[in-house]
């Protein structure tokens, strides 16, 4: 391989644990788009797309029973919840979760997580609904996953379900162009938290519909003080690719921010500390699995790396 070549791979491969990622619709589905359509899985973005976990069936069964305890945790809500989750593993970021939905229960009862994906097919994003085995499913890691669930009270949940369950509003919110390192502040670019930080925008600022509701939608985030921390990238490599990565951008972000390597990007846990300023008495739970057992962790501090669980922390033992 020569040097050019080597160096692109290197590239590419650093470009893959960048802390940026969505998931893309060749991840595990159980839904369809909210809205109308088909969740579909193409190559249109070549590797970056496709890499959805090919999973055993001793896999497949603790993702599942994972899903379940999920599921009983929701049993007795019906408010509009955060859901985020784990991918890649980011440690060397400081970085758990990478993507994040907005769950809500309906009239029938089944829980359904909504959510902008990549949609690899049509080489755009999509707004997709999948339920909570399906999300759940979608995980980098089936050794090794976290899911956080952070509950709305009342006055926050009701606006936030009138705008997440309005079809127009919702996909009025969707940018026409995909950035996984999308800057908070741009209309360029958009990617999964980002629509989720505008959709609460959007309910709980009561913003009236229209083609300028993102705009709408920043100026209410930036009104409410949201500055998510910087991720300090770290490498120029790192920055460079961007320029060979289809789905990564740097033309939305400051010039100063793109010197520094410090790009201002939404991910699950600015969306959360954002929530819990704005509203107290939401409160957190997290669950997470290795491959023995499940901690099901309460309160706004992390559970331990590793799924290591604390004394107040409830385990659920899995069967080799």
């Amino acid at each position: 391989m020569g040097r050019r070549a080597a160096a692109l791979a290197l590239l590419l491969a650093l470009a893959a644990a960048l802390p940026y990622r969505c998931a893309a619709a060749s991840d595990h589905h159980d839904g369809g788009t909210a809205g109308g359509g088909s969740a579909g899985a193409g190559s249109g973005s070549g590797r970056f797309c496709d890499r959805s976990l090919a999973l055993t069936a001793a896999q497949q069964d603790r993702l599942l029973r994972f899903a379940a305890v999920l599921r009983e945790e929701l049993a007795l809500d019906d408010g509009i919840v955060l859901l985020s989750r784990s991918g890649l593993d980011l440690s060397r970021f400081a970085i758990r979760y990478s993507h994040a939905a907005l769950g809500w229960r309906s009239e029938q009862g089944i829980w359904s997580a909504r959510q902008l994906y990549y949609a690899c097919d049509e080489g755009r994003p999509r707004i997709f609904d999948q339920g909570l085995a399906g999300f759940v499913l979608g995980t980098d890691d089936a050794a090794l996953g976290y899911v956080s669930l952070v509950r709305l009270p009342a006055e926050a949940s009701a606006p936030l379900r009138t705008a997440l369950l309005d079809t127009a509003r919702v996909q009025q919110l969707l940018a026409p162009s995909y950035s996984a390192n999308a800057y908070v502040y741009s209309l360029r670019y958009q990617n999964c938290n980002q629509w989720v930080m505008e959709m609460l925008a959007a309910g709980w600022g009561a913003l009236a519909g229209g083609d300028d509701l993102r705009a709408q939608a920043q100026t209410w985030l930036a009104q409410a003080a949201y500055a998510p921390q910087p991720v300090e990238v770290g490498s120029r490599w790192l920055m460079l690719a961007a320029h060979f990565v289809p789905l990564l951008h740097l033309d939305d972000h400051p010039a100063q921010a793109r010197a520094a390597m410090r790009l201002q990007v939404s991910l699950p846990q600015s969306v959360e500390q954002f929530v819990q300023q704005r509203y107290p008495a939401s409160s957190r739970v997290e669950l997470c699995h290795d491959e023995h057992q499940i901690v099901v962790h309460r309160g706004w501090s992390p559970v331990a790396a590793g799924c290591v669980a604390g004394a107040d922390d409830r385990v659920i033992p899995l069967a080799d």
